[in-house]
């Protein structure tokens, strides 16, 4: 598997000394990962763990698919982790496709799993064949240069090592290693775009050209140097944009005077900085926010998907959001042995001592006694409240809902927990580190969950 191991330098994938999370849905090319990556790891030197995301799409088939990866990784000394979600139930509630939801809520677990881990990485196994189909959906979609750059082998702690292995070379490794695996019977489905693509499509374009993924690997790679330039380009004229509280501004010059392949990148690269990504920005929400920095009315607005908006004032650009803040909960102690209401979130706190194999997170953690004592206050964050949380530097927690693109209409009422003028704790992100408690020492088991659908995460 060298492409494997030379794409991994490449990006610096595997970090000797770290954690590395794979994605294992049970399939050949995620099994083939897993095996991999535990190989490697035992040369190298970092520890791996396995995640498996049940979508309880398939019935009994999507619990056979949990317990073969949960009984792989027992039996091999892999560390698993396991989530589940009704997937099918929160499309049909948010009006959205089965595929996309799946695929918010699969990375929305291993974000979470990761940070809980402590992980250095999360690696999936999306291959040069998944790569090449991508760029084909694209291309049949209708797609600028960026979309034509298939899938990135690195985004953040985000991690493919095999991008450049074709499929053929995953199924010879695990032939050969004897590595088991389990077959989603709906990959035969071609309802499924993207089955039809692979089963109807590709094996047509193959008959013109027996190495059509190698050379859509080759042609991937060539895009991206040009779009990694223009993206560069397109940064380089946003080091000109300020904050002003939680909204972005810049000079609308900066933006009209790109040439028309880089200033769109721009307006991309605005809402990226803003914390949202360009996630629903299609290429003509992109040009309406180029055309207000080139036009003339001094107060045009353009409006955004996710609750965004873009405004020209006078000789500015300034990127928002659309809603006003929620206002302020009022603050009430924290019952120490019941379940205590602050803001949109219930917070349910009992004595207990910390298990051994407690995992702290943002919703569920142990405090030591002491750290409660003389009362503490659910209330809504202050000017300056600051806190370090497990493995992190101090930050402020406006700072931490920025980072974690808490929604700024929403952050008043995310209740943090002080005791005088010190956090103990803030609701969806963690505890102060100094108080968590100590296996085996008595305390308290704090629970923070979300009232409403629009607080989950």
């Amino acid at each position: 598997m060298q492409k494997f191991k030379d794409l991994e330098r490449e990006y610096d994938m595997l970090p000797a000394g770290g954690t590395v999370l794979c994605a294992v849905s049970g399939g050949a090319d995620s099994m083939c990962l897993l095996h991999l990556a535990a190989r490697l790891g035992a040369e190298r030197g970092f520890t791996v763990a396995a995640a498996h995301y049940n979508h309880c799409l398939r019935g009994a088939e999507s619990d056979r698919d949990e317990a073969f990866v949960r009984d792989w990784c027992g039996e091999n000394g892999v560390e698993f982790y396991a989530g589940a979600g009704d997937v099918a139930a929160r499309a049909a509630r948010l009006g959205q496709g089965v595929e996309e939801t799946a695929r918010q809520m699969r990375y929305a677990f291993l974000r979470e799993t990761a940070r809980c881990l402590g992980a250095d990485r999360i690696a999936t196994a999306h291959n040069a064949d998944d790569n090449a189909e991508t760029l084909l959906l694209h291309l049949v979609r209708g797609s600028g240069l960026q979309g034509l750059t298939g899938i990135a082998p690195r985004r953040g702690e985000l991690v493919r090592p095999l991008l450049t292995t074709p499929r053929t070379e995953i199924e010879a490794y695990v032939s050969e290693h004897g590595v088991p695996f389990v077959e989603d019977s709906t990959n035969a489905d071609t309802a499924y775009t993207r089955n039809r693509l692979r089963r109807e499509i590709l094996p047509l374009l193959r008959e013109l050209n027996p190495r059509l993924t190698e050379s859509l690997s080759d042609t991937i790679r060539y895009l991206r140097n040009d779009n990694d330039y223009l993206n560069a380009r397109a940064a380089e004229a946003c080091l000109n944009a300020r904050w002003a509280e939680d909204d972005l501004v810049i000079e609308a010059r900066y933006i009209a005077a790109l040439p028309a392949a880089i200033a769109p990148r721009a307006a991309r690269r605005l809402l990226e900085m803003m914390g949202d990504g360009d996630t629903d920005c299609s290429a003509a929400h992109l040009n309406a926010i180029v055309d207000l920095c080139r036009g003339d009315d001094p107060s045009a607005v353009t409006f955004l998907p996710g609750g965004r908006m873009a405004q020209r004032v006078y000789k500015e650009l300034l990127v928002t959001r659309q809603s006003d803040p929620l206002p302020p909960f009022e603050a009430v102690p924290l019952k120490l042995d019941g379940v205590t209401r602050a803001g949109d979130w219930r917070v349910e706190c009992r004595p207990a001592a910390c298990p051994a194999d407690a995992r702290p997170d943002g919703y569920h953690f142990f405090l030591e006694a002491a750290a409660l004592e003389g009362g503490a206050v659910l209330r809504p964050r202050a000017q300056g409240d600051e806190i370090t949380l497990p493995r992190r530097s101090t930050k402020t927690v406006k700072k931490l809902f920025i980072d974690e693109k808490v929604p700024r209409y929403i952050r008043e009422r995310i209740p943090v927990l002080a005791r005088g003028g010190e956090l103990l704790a803030v609701a969806g992100l963690g505890a102060q580190e100094k108080y968590l408690a100590r296996p085996d020492r008595a305390g308290y088991e704090l629970l923070f969950t979300p009232m409403k659908e629009r607080m989950e995460g």
